[in-house]
């Protein structure tokens, strides 16, 4: 039953002996809005932060899997880093990369 008024800060609601007034500052509703954005933060962050843990623990390998070994995947070819020396270093490219 209480009407909020934005524009002058108050509110009024029926009470025993007539009508309740209840008035504030732009300061003390300007800290009220910043005690209730950092609120809502740590809200969301805690829920956003409990469905990055479920994901994590759904998606993470399991350690004692052996995982396999290091072999080169199909459709990759050995480049030399540098053409001058035959037996330097190579690194391994994809070939089956689209032209973008």
């Amino acid at each position: 039953m209480a009407v909020p008024n934005y524009t002058y800060l108050k509110l009024k609601m029926p009470g025993p002996g007539g009508v309740i007034t209840i008035g504030t500052s732009f300061q003390r509703v300007y800290e009220c809005e910043v005690k209730c954005y950092d609120h809502t933060v740590a809200i969301v962050a805690s829920g956003e932060l409990t469905a990055i843990r479920r994901e994590v623990t759904e998606e993470a390998p399991d350690p004692k899997k052996s995982t396999g070994s290091f072999e080169p995947v199909e459709g990759s070819k050995e480049v030399l880093i540098d053409l001058g020396i035959p037996e330097g270093k190579v690194v391994r490219i994809g070939t089956t990369l689209s032209s973008k």
